[in-house]
């Protein structure tokens, strides 16, 4: 597959480096609400679980397919976050995650200037694969949050 001048592919399998740099499955620690994560993907999956079950604090130590099979063992009742559960696949579940991507994005200097160095560009996430009924974040979800986070940046909202 030719890669296509006009747009960023934001996954795992990108062709370009930046894609890669920027999608959830890589090993990229961050901290929110005061927790350490390996990735976007360890978070995603980890929430999953209760906060009770031993899995949730597995997958936040984890990155790429391993949290993402770690979660297939998920229920997916709902997502769990400081002492509530969202239902799954809700706004709230993604705003949670929205939440999570932008403290990651604005804790790197890296990645703030990959993101930014996209401009111009289309954001899209092609993994291959169709999206999954059960996904935790729909492709157009997760790149209108990128864009937003992009746009955020060039106009100097976000520092």
């Amino acid at each position: 597959m030719q890669p296509n001048p006009n747009k960023l592919n934001i996954s795992a399998v990108s062709d370009d480096w930046r894609g890669v740099a920027l999608s959830n499955f890589v090993l990229s620690p961050f901290t929110f609400d005061g927790r350490l994560f390996a990735s976007i993907e360890g978070f995603i999956q980890g929430i999953k679980f209760p906060e009770s079950d031993a899995r949730r604090e597995r997958a936040f130590i984890l990155s790429g397919w391993d949290a993402k099979n770690l979660g297939g063992e998920a229920d997916l009742k709902g997502v769990y976050w400081n002492g509530d559960c969202l239902a799954y696949g809700s706004a709230q579940h993604h705003q949670l995650i929205e939440a999570a991507i932008r403290t990651r994005i604005l804790q790197s200097e890296g990645l703030r200037q990959a993101l930014l160095s996209t401009q111009g560009l289309l954001l899209v996430h092609e993994t291959g694969f169709p999206d999954s009924p059960n996904t935790s974040l729909p492709t157009p979800v997760f790149c209108r949050i990128m864009n937003e986070i992009r746009q955020e940046l060039q106009q100097g909202a976000l520092s």
